[in-house]
């Protein structure tokens, strides 16, 4: 279907492919793996001929249909929703459209003197739509749309009033509706909530299509994916299994590594001895001769490469008084609709607070009340004594200079820091050796994040209010994370769709769907963890069945 031989791609200097070599058949589903930067969006584009290698094949047979899903936007467009959503869907929504602009001209007079012609192409194409399933696309894209999150008055609305995060919901909804050979899908969880992703795992396992993506979601790779591949040092590395089975074979495979370098190490060095021991020895020369040339033959082993990221040691924060912030009768609207009525909560000291609810049920927008950037349209939010508040989201990127290097901008921040301390930092959020010379308008949304969370944490604060703050770190960095976080001596409120992040670190959970199907008028306190709502709901998310 898709095969990659020997394929080499450099950037200046550096090598993100050599010699690679791959092959996705039909029907197969794999994930790719990778820290950020090692060249997995440019092997994408390698496939889809965006990018050409410098050596190697890529064979790709031209009848293939290929939907491809990256990480952009586009400019919003004036249609509606679905109407863009099945313009892009590939062949069958330009059939789609071409209908109904001859149906258009066909009722128009003016077009009278090209009535027979109209006729006959309308015929056509009507033939190709139908033997396509053209008459299921509109039914098609509102099943996808709804899975994704769309209301029915989203999906009848233009396409401006959309922000950029779902306007990549809709580059998603082309790419699935359109029912191609192979799917291509770049980070597509990286834009989506828990409902959403549950609903894409399952669309995505029961596919008929080959599947070739990126994730950075555990859960998500497990449940999807039957292989998976790690561009290492960049060579193309299979396993076989989901990311569980990836991880222990990894380490398996690490230790194997490690064991026959070690054994070749030592051959070598006692090799070696003894042609420095006997070199000058006449009698002795042939048999060094034949070592030489046995060593020069040898195809040395290289030591295993390793990406250990290691939790931050951040200080203590300091203590905080024992409430922590208090919500008293808020109300909020956004229009007719009434996001919060006589809403109450509470959080107190050391409670870890997850935020979880059906798309559009106020999560960002209680995170935005807490942390003073929203204001309730009644009722109070009042926050304790001898609080410091740190607040994350995507929007909190700005706080960055793009004109500064990475350690400028910590340098900058704390400048009385001592520089083992900002290298310890830096370190620990994946900015090793050369890296902290990065400039930050060069930097990954990946790479950004992880700046602003080391910056926010070096001197951290004792209340941590967070909304999404995974989005875009690979699995490594989450794991580190959330383990960094396990430590963490103060108290935090967060919205994730990361549900090892939630396992990891929830201890109460709020559910402003009530815990049930739909939204609920009254949220759901709940006192225990995020594995014991499961338990207690029976899903992994409001309104989505197990």
């Amino acid at each position: 279907m898709i095969a990659l031989s020997g394929v080499a791609k450099h950037y200046g200097r550096r090598a993100l492919l050599v010699d690679a070599s791959f092959q996705l058949d039909p029907g197969d589903k794999v994930g790719l793996l990778g820290p950020n930067g090692s060249g997995k969006s440019t092997l994408f584009r390698l496939i889809v001929g965006e990018d050409s290698p410098d050596d190697g094949t890529i064979q790709v047979p031209k009848s293939l249909a290929i939907g491809y899903f990256r990480q952009d936007a586009g400019e919003p467009s004036e249609r509606r929703v679905l109407d863009e959503a099945i313009a892009g869907s590939g062949k069958l929504g330009d059939l789609h459209h071409e209908l109904a602009d001859l149906e258009q001209k066909l009722a128009d007079p003016a077009e009278a003197q090209h009535l027979d012609a109209l006729l006959a192409r309308f015929g056509e194409v009507q033939g190709d739509y139908q033997q396509l399933g053209g008459y299921e696309l509109e039914a098609r894209a509102r099943e996808v749309l709804h899975g994704l999150g769309f209301h029915d008055e989203q999906i009848e609305a233009d396409m401006a009033a959309l922000s950029s995060g779902w306007r990549m919901r809709v580059s998603m909804a082309k790419v699935l509706i359109g029912k191609p050979d192979v799917l291509l899908l770049d980070e597509p969880t990286n834009h989506l909530d828990i409902e959403s992703i549950l609903w894409l795992e399952r669309f995505l396992a029961e596919t008929e299509a080959a599947l070739l993506m990126t994730c950075h979601d555990r859960d998500f790779l497990n449940r999807v994916v039957t292989r998976l591949v790690d561009i290492d040092d960049g060579q193309l590395v299979e396993y076989g299994g989901n990311y569980d089975f990836y991880e222990r074979e990894r380490k398996l495979r690490g230790v194997q590594q490690a064991a026959a370098y070690s054994r070749q190490q030592a051959m070598l060095r006692k090799e070696e001895r003894f042609i420095e021991r006997f070199e000058k020895h006449a009698a002795k020369a042939a048999q060094v001769q034949s070592r030489i040339k046995k060593l020069d033959k040898i195809e040395k082993l290289e030591p295993p490469r390793k990406r250990v990221l290691v939790p931050f040691e951040f200080k203590p924060p300091p203590r905080s008084g024992n409430d922590v912030v208090a919500l008293a009768g808020v109300g909020k609207r956004y229009g007719e609709r009434a996001v919060y009525d006589g809403f109450d909560f509470e959080v107190k000291r050391g409670e870890r607070w997850a935020v979880v609810g059906v798309n559009g049920a106020g999560k960002s927008t209680l995170l935005k009340m807490v942390a003073g950037l929203l204001q309730p349209d009644s009722g109070a939010v009042r926050l304790g004594a001898s609080l410091k508040l740190g607040y994350f989201a995507q929007s909190a990127l700005e706080i960055l200079d793009p004109k500064l290097t990475a350690w400028e901008q910590i340098d900058q921040a704390f400048p009385l820091a001592t520089i083992p301390s900002k290298r310890n930092l830096l370190g620990a959020f994946d900015f090793p050796g050369d890296d902290i010379d990065k400039h930050i308008h060069a930097l990954s949304g990946g790479e950004r994040s992880r700046l602003v969370l080391a910056q926010m944490l070096y001197d951290p604060p004792n209340f941590l209010v967070l909304d999404e703050p995974t989005n875009h770190l690979d699995l490594e960095t989450k794991e580190m994370l959330v383990k960094t976080l396990e430590r963490f001596d103060g108290t935090m409120l967060f919205v994730s769709h990361d549900r090892a992040f939630l396992r990891g670190l929830a201890t109460r959970v709020l559910d402003l769907s009530g815990g049930g199907e739909g939204i609920a008028k009254k949220p759901l306190v709940f006192p225990g963890d995020y594995r014991q709502w499961v338990e207690r709901t029976g899903h992994e998310a409001p309104g989505v069945h197990r």
